[in-house]
């Protein structure tokens, strides 16, 4: 939709500073509500989901089927991806946003009501995937139009940190649902969260949808789409374009973006799984460690964001890679402990570090690899076609190597550093996301960062 014309010194105007700070809050809004969604769901699928929907199954079978619905979700995505991101590319970013936080944060709340297995059958684990495919759908479109309003409103030699502070709607959607779920199971009495008090926290993810649906209703359209609409360079089916003229990238792309998402899911999803069902051990310790880890990782994204801009985007990427190769053995040493201690540490590295170098630099990085006409659409199919490979497989993966190995880490091992590696190589050949988006330059910190025109 057209913008109206607003004087550089508005604080609606797409210039100002306000407009950043208002795009880049909704962008982190949308973000949370998505991680708030998949960390609830996966945490929740870990802990209770095998006696909801699957009980004639054995423990670890049961989880393993509730990984399987979780899978379900990430499998839509790049469907999902792909359709909104045609829409964003010819349409604007702002209106598909707002379509896709609904269907997210609506489909959490259903989950929160929906029966038990013991009340109506088959129906209910049906419903379960309904509702995930609907989510998926959702999701596919959401991380694309939220990172590129933000990078396109920003600086040019700014858009590393910037981005980076949508990424804090990451480990904050994990925070929020893993110190609820924490604070009821504290709290309650023994068994009273695991019969319906779980559903408390899905049911509360509607006061998030409200406010990011209030906040979105109330940006413009990014510059960089206006402009380039005005210059009638709108093409018409996006999704060609991405994949007849630049596949390598694609391919690269996504191959650099598995790691990133997989092993996220490791550090909390598949250790928490590896805690409570194979070492027996309390569940509160290991939710308290991961809060932990998250807080910091809120810190330490926008550093990396801000290196990112000044010593170049595959630089960082890849030492986050390969620190996360490096800390595979260590951190399931630690694990192994059992104690509160040793699961924050492990946990903090993997999250606060190895994952927040890749994260950080991971928006700018990727969005700079498309040209702006079709930018939505190749952003959505590399994260969303990386995610589903990584993050979407790793606790289905993860839980599979446990019970192979009879319980034990070894062979998971062996999956987290090959992935660090392949996707650290995969980012040596994306020297194209280092050059910054040329669109119009904004006003909001210009000359923190002297601005780069070429790679490193």
């Amino acid at each position: 939709m057209p913008v109206p014309d607003k004087t550089p010194d508005s604080p609606d105007s797409p210039d100002s500073p306000a407009s950043l700070r208002k795009v880049v809050t909704a962008s982190a809004l949308g973000t949370t509500v998505e991680y708030y969604d998949f960390t609830l769901y996966a945490t929740t699928a870990a802990l209770v989901f095998d006696d909801v929907f699957f009980p004639d199954a054995s423990p670890l079978i049961g989880t393993l089927a509730a990984f399987a619905t979780y899978f379900v979700g990430y499998a839509a995505r790049p469907l999902g991806g792909i359709f909104f991101g045609h829409f964003g590319d010819r349409l604007g970013r702002k209106n598909v946003l707002i379509i896709t936080m609904l269907m997210m944060g609506l489909g959490t709340f259903a989950i929160g009501l929906l029966p038990s297995y013991d009340s109506i059958g088959i129906a209910s684990p049906l419903l379960l995937v309904l509702i995930r495919l609907i989510q998926g759908l959702g999701m596919g479109g959401e991380y694309g139009g939220g990172v590129l309003m933000t990078l396109e409103y920003s600086p040019a030699h700014r858009q590393g940190f910037f981005t980076s502070l949508v990424h804090i709607g990451t480990p904050a959607g994990v925070l929020i649902p893993v110190g609820l779920v924490s604070v009821l199971d504290a709290t309650l009495s023994t068994g009273t969260y695991d019969s319906w008090a779980w559903r408390l926290p899905f049911l509360a993810s509607i006061l998030l949808v409200g406010v990011g649906i209030w906040m979105r209703l109330n940006i413009t359209e990014s510059p960089e789409f206006v402009k380039m609409r005005a210059d009638r360079e709108v093409q018409s089916l996006p999704v060609r374009q991405v994949f007849t003229r630049q596949p390598g990238t694609v391919f690269f792309s996504v191959l650099a973006k598995i790691a990133e998402s997989g092993l996220f899911n490791i550090y909390y999803v598949v250790a928490i799984t590896y805690v409570t069902t194979e070492l027996d051990l309390p569940k509160g310790p290991v939710l308290l460690a991961v809060l932990v880890a998250c807080a910091v990782e809120c810190c330490t994204l926008p550093y990396f964001g801000a290196l990112s801009d000044r010593i170049g985007r595959r630089k960082v990427y890849i030492a986050g890679a390969v620190f996360q190769a490096l800390l595979a053995v260590p951190f399931f040493l630690l694990i192994e402990t059992g104690h509160f201690w040793a699961y924050t540490l492990g946990m903090t590295l993997g999250l606060g570090v190895g994952h927040a170098a890749m994260y950080g630099a991971q928006g700018a990085l990727f969005s700079n690899l498309y040209p702006v006409n079709v930018r939505y659409t190749g952003l959505s199919v590399t994260q969303q076609i990386g995610a589903t490979l990584g993050g979407g497989l790793s606790p289905l993966i993860g839980t599979g190597l446990l019970s192979a190995a009879g319980g034990h880490w070894s062979w998971l091992i062996v999956y987290c550093v090959g992935v660090a590696v392949v996707s650290a190589l995969a980012a040596t050949r994306l020297g194209r996301g280092e050059a910054p988006s040329t669109g119009t330059p904004h006003t909001l910190a210009e000359t923190v960062v002297p601005e780069r025109t070429s790679a490193p």
